[in-house]
């Protein structure tokens, strides 16, 4: 039996995509029966002890909503939104509770599998679609035991059953999994499954040769997928070598797409790490589930290597214990630019164990405004022309897409005796300013000194006669743009030398100066740090350096330099866990 990938459906089957995906879950319950499990399940994916503890007390907080409902069970509460709704039935949660581990935890999580196989079991409910059952599969199938242990034949023959109807249904199904992540989790689960469970084994063949074209299609030659958002790359790669040990186990091959994918992510992977073990936070990804990244290069078996080149689009510069990483690549194509941020030229700044300079991050938990306003250019620490961002949002039936933006990123690199030196440029702003923006940085080889310069400038003649026509209409006033640092939450911010510096102190007792030049106006304001597992966003400030584009080029200058540094002996312990992480 094979099984042949197809085309992601038109938008405008989207309603009728979710009455197929309930038709065949009904479908599927017909003859889909397992035996049990073929060897012992071994969990693999990470919970968090906290949270399976905030559940045990009736503390619900899914899709940036936090719903109190101590003793009740969590099917019996009013999903506030979607994101929250598929939270719960993505079963993520599964792995929370069994970091707690104990009889109580164990007890409930038995309880509201068994509700939702009551309840939904049958093909009901917004948990029927490919990546959310292969997701809820895997999280099943991890916690075998813990979900079995105590339990009566009858009910555990539910569970089997359920299984077993879920693992047809992807079988059915996985194809119209949107590409990307959502495609891989729906194959890993139908994979996982098929090895697993006797009477699924079917599946494993087609499962298994499918995931190795996807591997090939999706995944780039650099380590890199399409949506260029390191955290859903991480995910990926996790992904792929819990399919790849499954397969294994088995006493099967993984196929060579499959492995060779596994060895181009984990390279460009570490170079997206900043040196405090958090993955850089662009294009809707954050710093990723502690623990989770370095638990995944552990079990891929690869070996740490330099990366030549940008990293999935990016350019990481390192000198002593700081760490920068820019995005240098024209944003996401527009079918995978759902997610997308108008990031281009931005830069992230991490100093040993603490962030300094950071991106506001993805709003998507805190709602539809918040999510918009996270992916414009201004939540970025970069430069932007009076607020416009360097890529607009067009609506579309099945999301929000980047569009119009930079058609040309250009990047270059080189090494000097005391410093590496990034010069990089776009063009977004030339359609309607004639203006370039050229951002230059310098980060010196002991990490104590990082400079830039921002320019905006009209380079070519075509450049010059748009420039101009624009400042005719704006009355010769210039073209007001501003340059962003937005500062992380525990950083302490301010004003210095009379106003024309800025003290930056951390927590770990650095401080840095932070001071521009005087062609431009300074001031420090209000900003947020976007974060998935909060309710709402954490105020914040950022450093906005305000000028004026008068001729064909205008430049601000600035520079940051490590004033005071961290104790020593909290400094010997970050560079033992520095040392640890890479």
């Amino acid at each position: 039996m094979g099984i042949e990938a197809k085309a992601a459906p038109p938008a405008g089957l989207e309603r009728n995509l979710t009455f197929m995906d309930k038709l065949h879950a009904r479908l599927s319950t017909m003859r889909a029966q397992a035996t049990g499990f073929v060897s012992q399940p071994e969990p693999r994916t990470i919970g968090s002890y906290a949270k399976g503890k905030q559940l045990a007390a009736g503390n619900f907080q899914f899709g940036g909503h936090l719903v109190q409902a101590e003793g009740r069970s969590l099917w019996a509460i009013t999903p506030p939104d979607a994101m929250y709704e598929a939270e719960l039935h993505g079963f993520t949660w599964l792995d929370d509770l069994a970091s707690v581990g104990d009889r109580a935890s164990r007890l409930m999580a038995q309880q509201w599998v068994h509700e939702w196989i009551a309840l939904y079991g049958r093909g009901r409910g917004l948990g029927w679609s490919p990546d959310l059952t292969g997701r809820r599969l895997i999280r099943w199938i991890n916690h075998a035991l813990f979900l079995m242990n105590g339990q009566t034949p009858e009910t555990n023959d539910l569970y089997y059953k359920s299984l077993a109807h879920q693992t047809a249904y992807l079988g059915r199904r996985w194809s119209v999994a949107s590409r990307g992540l959502p495609r891989f989790e729906a194959l890993t689960g139908l994979l996982y499954a098929s090895l697993s469970l006797g009477g699924m084994e079917r599946y494993a063949t087609p499962s298994t040769n499918a995931l190795a074209r996807e591997c090939a299609d999706q995944i780039d030659a650099d380590g890199g997928i399409p949506t260029r958002n390191p955290e859903e790359l991480l995910e990926v790669f996790t992904l792929l070598t819990w399919a790849a040990a499954a397969l294994s186990e088995a006493g099967r091959t993984p196929l060579p797409a499959h492995l060779d994918a596994i060895q181009r992510i984990a390279p460009t992977l570490r170079a997206l790490r900043h040196a405090d073990g958090g993955l850089a936070r662009f294009h809707g990804g954050g710093r990723g589930l502690e623990g989770r990244l370095d638990h995944a290069l552990a079990a891929s078996g690869v070996k740490a290597s330099h990366l030549e080149g940008l990293a999935m689009g990016y350019a990481r510069l390192t000198g002593g214990r700081t760490t920068v990483i820019a995005d240098v690549s024209a944003p996401p194509a527009l079918n995978a630019s759902r997610a997308a941020h108008a990031s281009t030229l931005a830069f992230e700044l991490t100093s040993g164990r603490r962030a300094l300079i950071v991106n506001c991050g993805s709003g998507a938990p805190f709602g539809a405004e918040w999510r918009r306003a996270g992916r414009a250019t201004p939540s970025h620490s970069t430069l932007c022309i009076d607020g416009v961002s360097s890529a607009k949002l067009t609506a579309h039936p099945q999301g929000e897409f980047l569009t119009s933006g930079p058609k040309k990123v250009t990047e270059h690199r080189k090494a000097t005796e005391d410093a590496t030196e990034l010069v990089a440029s776009h063009d977004s702003y030339c359609g309607e300013y004639g203006l370039t923006h050229v951002r230059k940085m310098e980060i010196s080889l002991d990490g104590r000194r990082v400079t830039g310069e921002d320019t905006l400038a009209a380079l070519s003649d075509p450049d010059r006669v748009r420039f101009e026509a624009h400042m005719d209409k704006i009355s010769l006033q210039g073209v007001p743009y501003s340059v962003r640092f937005h500062l992380h939450p525990e950083v302490d911010a301010s004003l210095d030398m009379g106003g024309t510096a800025v003290s930056l102190a951390l927590k770990s007792g650095e401080v840095w100066v932070f001071m521009p030049s005087h062609s431009a106006k300074m001031t420090i304001e209000p900003s947020v740090y976007l974060e998935k597992g909060r309710l709402k966003p954490r105020a914040s400030k950022q450093i906005v350096l305000s000028s004026r584009v008068m001729e064909y080029a205008s430049q601000v200058s600035w520079s940051l330099a490590k004033a005071q540094d961290t104790p020593s002996y909290l400094r010997d312990v970050d560079e033992g866990l520095e040392l640890a992480l890479n």
